[in-house]
């Protein structure tokens, strides 16, 4: 087959290229000091997850035989082997890069010390703080004696005690403790010292005071190591057909939380016979499960590491701009009646999303809103306003996808809260997950019933739109609210798939729609006309898209790429992918957007997504893509693509090595952030606002 010819990369190394391009920004100098811990911190986090989905999901595949190579490329078992070195390479540059974030913190009177470096006054805080705050929460398990291991929870971090009695030359007991990291903070700060300050790990805390929580050891002989248990995410569904869906769900999330382990970190200084005795009573066997760790565990606690009232060590506070034509009491639906808009998050607010739904709860003129629900906040203003949709009599329907990873009890939650209001809820589509970023406003005007649509990139989260960079569209062209009017006919009846003129729409339209628009790229180039494709997404797996994407390469098609995490394509290989160029960003915010352009004979073609060209998105989930038809808002998308394609600062080139080398500017150009310089575009536009729906009409009748 051709695919078998072709260079590909495995996603699951390429993803962990990815994550070191986290590491990157850890380490970038440029970077303010504090906000490089908390890359650490979202490193560890990612690490976290790719082991408990991606590698988990390789060590069940091995009981495949070779059908898993054929689907991965390579045995399961030696890609788990790359991954192994790979994690531990990592690792020890991890290690390197935090110490090296210390001393530079040291040097703004900033020190992280540990249970050995207490003054006799810090000594005397820590053990009040610990008496007051720690101790109540903390519960003992003496392994000696217990009748079975304990569980060891996902994702906490636990010391294990090893105690030898004074006076005595017994063995070594053990015992468990878990750093109660959920009910206290990670970080203490301790009291100042002029102008020195001192932060404390919880985890050192203990250790200070492990004699009082064992009393009748000599703490000279008493000691603590760190232990972290990944365990496999999967739901294991019931297929009970009596119970209801969410009967299932929330009965998978429990089995979810006994996954078998799929990776066991450990503090490498631990003693031998306290490493053996765990393996032991774990079942921890194979060796690519065993990863020798530092002295500190879950680093994504760093995501949270405290400002300290610096303000030069953290990024400056930005104020999300609000949309130049979103004018504060006026009637948002006067506005997008008039033209589309489109917001570009997190440099404009979510509130404008959040307004528009709230003003729909209230105004008379709204019969009926239709929204899909993948990943909310945790206190969702979206799903608030949803609800006082409700009390105002509006009808409410809430497509809530239950299955959006480690989402899924918050979504249970607001499922449950919604219905409770009198809300309908329809839990997906079966055997489809619900991707798309949807809402549809139906208003009675003038005796016709009007739709107002949202169609997004990201999720309906308040939370999130402030760190991930997303796109929504918001419009009233019949053209497109027509067509997501059968989109959620979909919803409601699974066997009305619709068809769709302008929406691409996955599992139905989107792969072939794609690929069309790609064989017109490469016609055209092969007649020796201009062909050109633009391209941005989070990840670009699909081989049967890279393939496509490979001929229009070989047919002379410019190819331009901003790919943020996995690629397994392989730009700039000879007779395949001369034409194709990719860069990734990773900086400030997470590049969350999906932008397809086409020259199209000079006819571009621009699309917003949900979904990246990865077959699970194509193939397997309910995504929309939307065409943008407004001129206005085409420019806007294509000069801030443009100003990634210009980054110079947080740009790496993909290459086949993974290098993750970046893009240097010449001497001659001045250093651009892509990032920074798409705000400073936006302001320009936000300090000149347009003229209110009101006066522009005056403006017309003049």
């Amino acid at each position: 087959m051709l695919r078998k010819k072709l260079p590909f990369i495995n996603r699951d190394i390429s993803w962990l290229s990815f994550n070191e391009r986290v590491l990157q920004e850890a380490e970038d100098d440029a970077n303010p000091l504090i906000e490089r811990l908390r890359f650490l911190g979202i490193y560890s986090n990612n690490r976290d997850e790719f082991f408990r989905v991606r590698v988990a999901t390789l060590k069940r595949m091995g009981k495949l035989g070779r059908k898993a190579e054929s689907v991965l490329g390579a045995p399961p078992d030696m890609l788990l082997s790359q991954i192994q070195k790979r994690v531990v390479a990592a690792s020890h540059r991890f290690d390197r890069i935090y110490n090296k974030i210390l001393a530079e913190l040291e040097k703004h009177h900033i020190h992280i010390i540990d249970e050995t470096e207490l003054t006799k006054a810090q000594g005397e805080f820590v053990t009040n703080f610990f008496r007051n705050k720690v101790m109540p929460s903390l519960f003992p398990i003496m392994l000696d004696n217990a009748p079975q291991f304990p569980y060891l929870r996902d994702r906490s971090t636990y010391l294990v005690v090893r105690m030898i009695a004074a006076g005595l030359e017994a063995k070594p007991k053990y015992a468990l403790i878990e750093v109660p990291a959920d009910a206290i903070s990670r970080f203490v700060v301790l009291p100042q010292g002029g102008i020195e300050q001192y932060v404390m790990l919880l985890d050192d805390v203990i250790r200070f005071c492990l004699s009082e929580v064992f009393p009748g050891y000599d703490p000279k002989r008493i000691s603590a190591y760190t232990i972290k248990l990944t365990r496999d995410a999967e739901l294991d569904l019931d297929t009970d057909v009596s119970k209801s869906f969410l009967e299932k769900m929330s009965g998978g999330l429990k089995k979810r939380k006994k996954g078998i382990p799929v990776r066991f970190v450990y503090d490498k200084q631990m003693p031998a016979d306290m490493l053996k005795f765990l393996l032991r009573q774990l079942k921890v066997i194979r060796t690519d499960n065993i990863i020798p760790g530092s002295r500190y565990h879950n680093f994504k606690d760093f995501i949270r590491f405290p400002d300290l009232g610096h303000p030069e060590l953290i990024w400056p506070v930005h104020e999300p701009l609000r949309h130049p034509r979103l004018i504060r009491g006026e009637s948002m639906f006067d506005v997008i009646r008039e033209k589309d808009l489109i917001l570009h998050y997190p440099y404009q607010t979510f509130d404008h999303v959040i307004d528009l739904l709230r003003e729909a709860s209230i105004d008379p003129k709204v019969k009926k809103i239709q929204i899909t629900v993948y990943r909310v906040a945790s206190n969702s203003n979206i799903v608030n306003a949803l609800i006082n949709a409700v009390k105002n009599g509006k009808e409410v329907v809430a497509v809530m996808e239950l299955q959006a990873r480690f989402d899924e009890e918050n979504n249970i939650y607001w499922a449950n809260k919604l219905q409770e209001e009198g809300a309908r809820v329809i839990f997906g589509v079966p055997g489809i997950k619900v991707h798309s970023k949807l809402f549809l406003i139906t208003r009675r005007e003038e005796g016709k019933l009007i739709n107002y649509a949202h169609i997004g990139t990201g999720n309906m989260n308040e939370s999130t739109a402030k760190i991930y960079t997303d796109k929504s569209l918001i419009t009233a062209d019949k053209r497109i609210t027509d067509e997501l009017v059968k989109v959620f006919e979909f919803y409601h009846n699974n066997l009305k798939p619709g068809q769709y003129k302008h929406l691409l729409v996955s599992p139905f339209t989107m792969r072939r729609k794609l690929e069309a628009l790609i064989q017109f790229e490469t016609d055209e180039a092969k007649k020796g006309r201009k062909a050109s494709m633009l391209l941005k997404m989070n990840n670009l797996v699909d081989l049967d898209m890279i393939n496509s994407l490979y001929e229009a390469s070989r047919a002379g098609v410019q190819i331009t790429l901003i790919i943020r995490g996995t690629c397994s394509l392989i730009p700039g290989v000879k007779g395949v992918s001369e034409n194709i160029k990719a860069i990734s960003i990773v900086g400030r915010y997470l590049e969350h957007t999906r932008v397809f352009i086409f020259h199209h004979g000079g006819d571009e073609k621009y699309f917003i997504s949900s979904a990246d060209w990865m077959t699970r998105n194509l193939d397997h989930r309910s995504e929309v893509a939307v065409p943008i038809y407004d001129a206005d808002s085409q420019k806007e998308l294509k000069e801030i693509l443009e100003l990634q394609l210009r980054d110079n600062r947080k740009a790496r080139l993909i290459g086949g090595l993974r290098e993750n080398t970046y893009i240097d500017a010449p001497a001659s150009d001045k250093p651009i952030n892509a990032q920074e310089a798409i705000r400073d575009y936006l302001g320009k536009k936000t300090r000149a606002p347009k003229p209110s729906v009101k006066k522009r009409v005056e403006i017309r009748r003049n």
